[in-house]
């Protein structure tokens, strides 16, 4: 056989071979995988379609909307709420805005201290120290366990201290150290995008460092009566008139103030008045009484 003839016959033997096993390839092997990357792109070519109609992204921009506005609602009814990254200086804000009506005299002195982190939240530690009445002491702890931005009392110590003015007149503070947690989150789980602060103003309460009796007894700046050396002089119908030992002369009703005390009681039948005096936190109770001349009969 010529040798041309052979090469020929061998490339076409080879052109049938490959041909054969490329046809059983692309329609029995790939035909499966083909059929199943059509429908893959039918399927997203669908779901594009539905992705990008507009009247569809309205309705789930709505719902989910309305579901935000849910959970944040519910998140706005809580007292208290943990917010998002909160900065170290909003509690030095919040102190100067609770102390802003305090006496002049209260001093307050806020120390950061360290910060510790937890699995779901953190918080910032504080000391706060100084002299105060105390009832801006009490204020200041009312603030800060009632406060809407989470925060609590991690200790405290308290002790009284006594203070002379310049007229002579004690004064009683309150010495306290306390240390605070203000507690904040890195996302928003626990915070709410309206917050509303809760009422941080309590009603005042007694001092229970003020003694309950004092040496000194405070000067009667105020001009009062002295009931202590008064003498009555008449009783009209819900009023009575008195003298001090100086002369002066003074009209005095039920419930008004004199030097240390109040006229608690007119009695106009018998002829007595009735003052509460405060000594130094002893109570004394004080009558006076009409005195009635006797009338001289000449004969």
């Amino acid at each position: 056989m010529d040798r041309k003839i052979k090469n020929t016959i061998i490339l076409i033997a080879l052109l049938l071979f490959i041909s054969v096993v490329g046809s059983v390839f692309t329609f029995f092997i790939q035909n499966g995988d083909i059929d199943l990357r059509k429908k893959r792109i039918n399927e997203l070519n669908l779901n594009a379609q539905n992705a990008y109609s507009t009247q569809e992204l309205i309705v789930q921009l709505n719902t989910l909307k309305s579901r935000a506005a849910e959970l944040d609602s519910i998140l706005a009814l809580r007292k208290f709420n943990i917010p998002v990254n909160l900065p170290q200086s909003q509690f030095f804000n919040f102190i100067n805005k609770v102390s802003f009506n305090f006496a002049p005299e209260s001093n307050i002195n806020i120390e950061y201290k360290t910060i510790e982190q937890f699995q779901h939240y953190k918080y910032y530690k504080y000391r706060l120290f100084g002299t105060v009445f105390y009832n801006d002491v009490y204020k200041m702890i009312y603030a800060i366990e009632q406060s809407k931005e989470l925060k609590k009392i991690l200790s405290t110590s308290f002790d009284n201290f006594v203070k002379v003015d310049e007229e002579g007149i004690p004064q009683y503070f309150v010495t306290y150290n306390i240390e605070c947690a203000v507690y904040y989150s890195d996302n928003d789980r626990y915070a709410s995008s309206v917050s509303k602060e809760n009422r941080l103003i309590p009603n005042p309460i007694y001092d229970v460092f003020y003694p309950l009796i004092r040496n000194e007894i405070l000067p009667n700046i105020d001009g009062l009566l002295d009931v202590q050396s008064a003498q009555l002089l008449a009783i009209i119908p819900e009023g009575a008139f008195l003298v001090d030992s100086k002369g002066t002369t003074y009209l005095l009703w039920e419930g008004d103030k004199v030097y240390l005390g109040y006229l608690t009681e007119i009695d106009y039948n018998s002829n007595v008045v009735h003052f509460v005096l405060n000594k130094g936190g002893i109570i004394e109770k004080l009558t006076l009484t009409l005195e009635k001349k006797e009338e001289v009969v000449k004969q």
